[in-house]
């Protein structure tokens, strides 16, 4: 081997791809998986849980400990991520949409620390799935304004400003008509609990995004959440001036940017 050769060898042995855990906590199901952080893809099998029933903090934290332990990455030393449906703000929820109220105001990081008896980054679920399109789907290299939403038990959104995200963004609680929540009418669980077409759910979207379209010119939408993988059976029937395409990593974009993050 050459001198060459034989340095570039000692280097890959003593440089191993970069790993993270996420986990992406949602108001149906916990999903969590190991992702290699150079390319931004899922190095395991997604592993996926039902959301606790009322999604106390306790219950919540049982489940994770569950993925983890699945994953076998409980004693695990890779940096870890978690996304949670909630405002976040120095590590405390500030609110609690489709969970426990017991959330509001709560310390859930240090909660999330404490009971996992390790350090952790604790992230709102939109932005992370935001950071994971920036940094390596949808809005890769996208100059100006990124507007991410995640379509599932509510409307998640993120904004990236040059790939730079501006977090706790709740466009999913604007108020529409007599709903205080326009998630409340126009989330994929509107479209599953009234039995919608695809025809009738996209006349509900089209109002949501004209309406955040005008109040906020972005240069890009990106639709995530577990719907994104039927994009082909909504998103054409959108009138916008603003280009909208599906995530990149659809529903696994909260594990990978919850991971990126924890890599930092």
């Amino acid at each position: 081997m050459t001198p060459i050769l034989l340095a570039y060898a000692v280097v890959a042995k003593l440089s191993p791809m970069a790993k993270a855990i996420g986990v992406d906590i949602g108001g149906t199901g916990i999903k969590a998986g190991i992702v290699d952080l150079t390319h931004g893809t899922m190095e395991s099998d997604r592993v996926r849980v039902p959301t606790p029933t009322g999604a106390s903090p306790q219950d919540v934290l049982e489940a994770v400990q569950t993925v983890l332990k699945t994953l076998d990455v409980h004693d695990s030393t890779l940096p870890l991520g978690v996304a949670f449906p909630a405002i976040v703000k120095r590590g405390k929820t500030l609110s609690a949409a489709n969970v426990s109220k017991e959330w509001v105001d709560f310390d859930a990081e240090r909660f999330f620390r404490d009971g996992l008896g390790r350090n952790i980054v604790f992230v709102n679920d939109a932005d992370a799935a935001g950071v994971a399109e920036s940094r390596h789907g949808a809005a890769r290299d996208v100059r100006g304004l990124t507007l991410l939403t995640t379509l599932g038990t509510g409307i998640g959104s993120a904004f990236l400003y040059d790939g730079v995200l501006l977090p706790n963004t709740e466009l999913g609680h604007l108020n529409y008509g007599t709903y205080e929540s326009v998630e409340q009418w126009a989330a994929t669980s509107a479209r599953e609990r009234e039995g919608l077409s695809w025809a009738a759910w996209a006349e509900r979207l089209q109002a949501f995004y004209s309406h955040i379209e005008f109040l906020f010119s972005p240069d890009l939408f990106v639709v995530g959440g577990g719907v994104s993988k039927n994009a082909g059976d909504f998103l054409p029937l959108l009138e916008l001036k603003t280009p909208i395409v599906p995530a990149i990593h659809r529903n696994n974009s909260g594990i990978i940017g919850a991971a990126s993050l924890a890599g930092d």
